[in-house]
């Protein structure tokens, strides 16, 4: 089936796919937009795996100042193409990113942004309660390592849990994204000011 230039532009717009994407897509779908919309969807999911060592030079620098002016953040959120940066669902995801970390207040971005010492004295807290409470030498690691995943989770932007939707973590709302548009997304740094602080 041909598809026309018109549609595959129609189709586009709406996911900010690539125009090959977008054509194989309307052409397995019949020139259907919604179930071509479903199988980028569907390809995405499986590609955006792929897609993670791709660079990403464009982007946008998002920010949220909470209502009272005493609470604002900057965030720098990059994808592969301006094309991409300047689509709804790429704005949507920085914004709500930006307000992930004036919400939940992470200290870095990835685990790999933790400073050493910083998790090497979490671990030594966290032995040493397992410790103070008694429990098995061979049970306190387990403890600590557990603790630790905890602090991750609380510590580490990519692995909250997100603010909008509490069952699904920050990383896997990017994933998604990632897949619905065909681009890989980073978040490359931020920073939250807090009055006073």
């Amino acid at each position: 089936m041909a598809v026309s230039a018109e549609v595959v532009k129609q189709l586009r717009e709406q996911t900010g796919a690539g125009i090959m994407d977008c054509k194989a897509a309307l052409t397995e779908s019949a020139g259907d937009i919604e179930k071509a919309i479903e199988w980028l969807r569907k390809k995405g999911a499986a590609s955006a795996q792929k897609k993670s060592g791709r660079a990403t030079n464009e982007g946008v620098i998002e920010s949220y100042i909470h209502p009272g002016s005493r609470l604002g953040v900057l965030i720098e959120v990059n994808c592969e193409t301006d094309f991409v940066a300047k689509t709804d669902a790429f704005k949507t995801l920085a914004r709500d990113l930006a307000m992930q970390v004036a919400a939940a207040s992470p200290r870095v971005v990835k685990r790999e942004d933790l400073p050493q010492e910083v998790i090497d004295k979490e671990m030594e807290i966290y032995r040493t309660q397992a410790a103070n409470e008694n429990k098995p030498a061979a049970v306190q690691d387990r403890i600590a390592q557990g603790k630790l995943d905890k602090f991750y989770q609380e510590s580490v932007l990519l692995e909250q849990n997100f603010i909008k939707d509490p069952t699904r973590t920050v990383t896997q709302v990017i994933t998604e994204v990632i897949a619905k548009i065909g681009e890989n997304i980073t978040v490359r740094r931020f920073v939250r000011f807090h009055l006073g602080e």
